[in-house]
């Protein structure tokens, strides 16, 4: 075996945490983030990002390539909706890392309350590191749009 110390990363990791006040009741909320993770995802750029999540313990968060193609993200570690949801799993990471994300909800009378964390270690990319946050605050505006949107829909 032959190791190169040039090639050795280190450890690296980070959490981000944002809250944000969602109009829409809790139950539309959580509706619209299994949505928002799942078949209405999108990146930044508008182009739809074809992740699929079921919503169970052990569920699996993953991209679908089709054709039995795809890239796991991570697994549902707990689901107690409306107030809860946490995945574990790499993510958009393709090596050595591992990722908790969650989600809690709280209603405050006609809106609800988003907390949102992810933390992640591991031998973590410059571009993941310097992007998630942003990306994050896309998806996390997103779910905010389609919860509105769910909401005009029941009235």
């Amino acid at each position: 075996m032959t190791t190169s110390t040039q090639d050795r990363q280190s450890i690296e990791s980070f959490i981000i945490s944002r809250e944000l006040t969602i109009a829409a009741p809790i139950q539309i909320t959580f509706e619209a983030i299994l949505d928002g993770i799942g078949p209405d995802v999108q990146m930044p750029d508008g182009k739809a990002f074809p992740l699929k999540i079921e919503p169970w313990p052990g569920g699996r968060w993953y991209r679908d390539l089709g054709e039995n193609a795809g890239h796991l993200w991570g697994q549902v570690q707990v689901i107690k909706p409306p107030t809860l949801l946490e995945i574990c799993g790499p993510l958009m990471m393709s090596y050595p890392a591992m990722n908790h994300v969650q989600y809690r909800l709280k209603a405050d009378g006609d809106a609800t309350r988003l907390t949102f964390c992810h933390r992640a270690m591991g031998l973590i990319l410059p571009e993941h590191r310097d992007g998630v946050a942003t990306g994050w605050q896309y998806w996390l505006e997103r779910i905010g749009s389609l919860a509105q949107a769910k909401l005009r829909k029941v009235k």
